[in-house]
């Protein structure tokens, strides 16, 4: 089983991901990344090899970043270690400080006891399949083994945050004077810079969230449990919440009454004042093929085109990167403004919708009315051969049978699962029952025809 999954090694912290593994594996990156052309040529330009490492909140993240600098430095790089900040910050800062590559040390949006190592190449770019293959491999070869003034240094990178911060601000189109956010930090990577962020702009705010303990990242806060923003954007009669994950790579909002603006709707609302100042590139949105129907809708509405990826933050990128495109994302959050960022940045996505906010002098209610949310009901079929979707013909003609019955109103898709051992069946229709009725339908199916 490959050690790269669709977002960097990732396990139960001292279970399958030890001190020994992240220490040969950043030893292994350090002979992958620390090597070739241009690591070369800055040798000889009388520069050193230096990597920007970074971690989330969570305890075990004391030991990993630990081990990590350790095979860093013992193979002779030098090491900027930023501390804990959200994953976009550290993508951001290898770019910034013109480092040979970066790691991130975080899980995301799991459960405190799991964690992960995310690798960042120069320019903070994310890994491309075959150079984790490579590092892969490199994990049973030789090591880097400098001795003396050879070996590599750790420094505190101590003004990272605050350059993070600057960044930030220097992105926005507008302040965001007179608008009340509740912030959500997930008791995260957020909890530090994000409250600061959104008051240098301009923001009241209030937060939640924001104390960490090393082991309540993600419990109950955050953008997978928007519950408690919703209820505390009622109760402080604020104008809107913000709630990120545990490493602030995502955003989802909620409305001055409390209902959620997910990703769609975001990127709704950032593509149509894009494509009015110019900035969109190609009049084009990339978003995957879990998007809802009424994003597409809504962007041929105004003009614009959206291309569909696989289900993935990595394919998102990889689509926008081929074409140059300005923004992308997904349903869940993921949203990549690629003229600031590498990567999907949370803090960054916050700002610039409350921007748009405060430029239009609207509600975000009236804003996100400009997608309308197809009912959409997604079932999880286990027990079934997840190869044979594609090709079984009662399973296809069941899908084009929906497909025709729902006509221009609705959408079918059934897709693998690439995490889980499930086919998950998606259903958009007009009406709830419509969605469920299809749905039910579609996964009985799938699981009288594909059962193992």
């Amino acid at each position: 089983m490959p050690l790269f999954g669709t977002d960097g090694v990732r396990g139960l912290a001292n279970g399958p991901l030890t001190a020994d593994l992240a220490l040969s594996l950043a030893q292994a990156t350090a002979v992958v990344l620390g090597q070739g052309r241009t690591a070369e040529a800055r040798r000889a330009a009388g520069r050193r090899i230096t990597a920007v490492v970074a971690r989330d909140p969570r305890v075990s993240g004391e030991f990993l970043s630990a081990a990590v600098e350790a095979g860093l430095a013992s193979s002779g790089v030098d090491v900027l270690d930023a501390g804990v900040l959200p994953t976009p910050a550290a993508a951001f800062l290898v770019a910034d400080r013109d480092a040979d590559f970066g790691v991130m040390i975080s899980a995301s949006h799991n459960p405190a006891p799991d964690n992960g190592i995310k690798i960042f190449a120069r320019g903070g770019v994310k890994l491309p399949d075959v150079v984790e293959q490579r590092i892969e491999s490199a994990m049973a070869g030789p090591k880097l083994q400098p001795t003396g003034g050879e070996v590599g240094r750790i420094r505190r990178y101590s003004d990272a945050e605050d350059r993070y911060l600057l960044h930030l601000l220097g992105s926005l189109p507008h302040r965001l004077d007179g608008i009340h956010v509740v912030l959500d930090c997930a008791h995260g990577a957020a909890a530090g810079v994000s409250p600061d962020a959104f008051r240098d702009a301009g923001a009241r705010v209030t937060v939640i969230g924001a104390e960490p303990d090393g082991m309540n990242i993600n419990d109950g806060v955050g953008s997978t449990h928007l519950d408690s923003l919703a209820a505390a954007v009622v109760e402080h009669g604020a104008d809107v919440g913000i709630a990120h994950d545990g490493d602030a790579d995502r955003c989802l909002a909620v409305d001055a009454d409390g209902v959620v603006v997910d990703g769609d709707r975001i990127m709704a609302i950032l593509a149509i004042a894009m494509k009015e100042r110019g900035t969109l590139k190609d009049d084009t949105l990339v978003a995957t093929v879990m998007s809802n129907l009424g994003l597409h809708r809504a962007m041929t509405e105004h003009g614009i085109r959206v291309e569909q990826t696989a289900v993935g933050d990595r394919y998102v990128l990889e689509r926008m990167n081929e074409g140059g495109f300005s923004l992308g994302g997904e349903q869940s959050g993921h949203v990549i403004m690629s003229d600031f960022a590498t990567t999907g940045d949370g803090l960054l996505t916050g700002l610039h919708l409350l921007a748009e906010m405060a430029y239009r002098g609207k509600t975000l209610a009236e804003l996100a009315s400009v997608m309308t949310v197809y009912p959409q009901v997604l079932l999880n079929v286990k027990g079934v051969d997840r190869s044979r979707v594609a090709t079984d013909e009662g399973v296809q003609d069941a899908v084009a049978r929906a497909t025709a019955q729902l006509g221009l109103s609705g959408r079918v898709l059934l897709r693998p699962s690439g995490t889980e051992p499930v086919v998950r069946v998606m259903v958009e229709a007009a009406s709830q029952d419509d969605a469920r009725r299809h749905a039910d339908r579609l996964a009985a199916i799938v699981r009288e025809r594909l059962a193992l």
